[in-house]
């Protein structure tokens, strides 16, 4: 076992790890687990992958720090180990005369050679999974996302990727934002407010950024926790208030506005309050939607929309495109993309907003049109009037 952790562990040192596979467990809350190594924020991990007997599987990020513990609690657990490298391979077995480990003595001497020459088998952990965060951040800790060592919660792991690809899209706008002085950020029906904990983060932490964040919800209790959670991090010019969102302070203009399934009309007003304090970039991922569906009176779409299942479905999309084009109206380049895989949530469209012009008599027109052509005499009560 001394000779198996210690290949592993020059295989690391040396980047030259390609791929690490422990099998035939001695206990059966795991059936296999498979690592590899990667760099994160150029710094080395060891990104490991748990398959659970139940069909699912649990991932771990495995600092260098952490490394020779982890190995010493795990190896014992297994009765066959493989190690593969891009100097070659090794496997250890533990039989019932005794341990064997095959393939070392050649690994050993060729990891013995400079590290100069050696085929490195880093894989960019950013790259290739795209994640901006790891899981051991203590945020992602202190909110329940991962546990005290690091480690994602099984049933945390499709929030754990919605926040990941949310940072993603907050990095491809990144330079939409003033390049100098104080951020301002705004997340509106924030919630628990995961997005507004990681976006702070992202800013702070990683671009170095200062930042104004500012979260606003109804629910007095959770704000209140969400206040005491950002004093606990020491995200101290992170500030949370109940109010309605139409109450939005309008003392300063927010370079970014985010928001994360707000329901139903309520991202209506989100993306109204953004346009109305000109806002420079807006994030905002929907809900419900049911007003459309209400309202819709347009004669040539009879033959969908006289089939409810297929009505609602024709006005989920209908009512993200013309928020779409109203916020185009107002100046803005918009696109709407996908969050995450549609298996982690069914409300996965993320709306894009970047305001590039003066809003357009000319755009305005043509989006009254639309509402009339959709609602006929019912335009003027649709919450997305102009």
């Amino acid at each position: 076992m001394a000779d198996i952790k210690e290949l592993i562990e020059l295989s690391f040192s040396k980047e030259v790890l390609k791929k690490l596979v422990f099998s035939k467990p001695d206990k059966n809350d795991v059936t296999r687990i498979t690592a590899r190594l990667c760099a994160h924020r150029s710094r080395r991990i060891l990104a490991v992958e748990y398959a659970l007997p139940t069909s699912t599987v649990a991932q771990r990020n495995v600092r260098e720090d952490e490394l020779s513990e982890f190995l010493a609690e795990l190896i014992p657990q297994f009765a066959q180990i493989n190690l593969i490298t891009t100097l070659g391979d090794a496997e250890y077995r533990r039989t019932k005369r005794g341990e064997l480990t095959l393939g070392a003595d050649k690994l050993l001497r060729k990891l013995s050679g400079e590290s100069a020459d050696f085929e490195r088998a880093v894989g960019e952990l950013d790259r290739q999974k795209r994640r901006m965060l790891c899981g051991s951040e203590e945020f992602l800790i202190k909110l329940g996302i991962s546990d005290a060592g690091g480690r994602v919660h099984d049933k945390k792991q499709g929030k754990f990727r919605q926040i990941n690809k949310f940072l993603e899209y907050v990095d491809e706008v990144y330079g939409e934002l003033p390049s100098e002085g104080e951020l301002t950020v705004f997340d509106l029906c924030c919630g628990k407010s995961y997005l507004s904990f990681a976006v702070y983060y992202y800013l702070t932490e990683i671009k170095k950024r200062s930042v104004y964040m500012l979260g606003i919800d109804l629910k007095s209790d959770v704000m209140e926790f969400c206040g005491a959670m950002a004093r606990q991090l020491g995200f101290n010019n992170m500030h949370f208030i109940t109010d309605d969102i139409t109450n939005t302070p309008k003392d300063r203009t927010p370079d970014m506005v985010i928001s994360l399934h707000a329901c139903d009309v309520a991202t209506d007003i989100v993306l109204d309050t953004a346009v109305k304090l000109s806002a420079k970039v807006i994030l905002s991922t929907p809900c419900c939607q049911r007003e459309l569906s209400r309202l819709i009176s347009a004669p040539t779409l009879g033959f969908v929309t006289k089939y409810p299942k297929l009505r609602r479905t024709l006005c989920d999309a209908l009512t993200d495109a013309l928020r779409l084009e109203r916020l185009a109206a107002f100046g803005y380049e918009v696109n709407a993309t996908e969050l995450v895989d549609p298996e982690d949530t069914p409300k996965n469209t993320l709306l894009r907003a970047i305001r590039r012009r003066e809003p357009s008599a000319e755009a305005k027109e043509g989006y009254g049109e639309l509402l009339e052509f959709l609602l006929g005499g019912a335009k003027d009560t649709y919450i997305g009037k102009i």
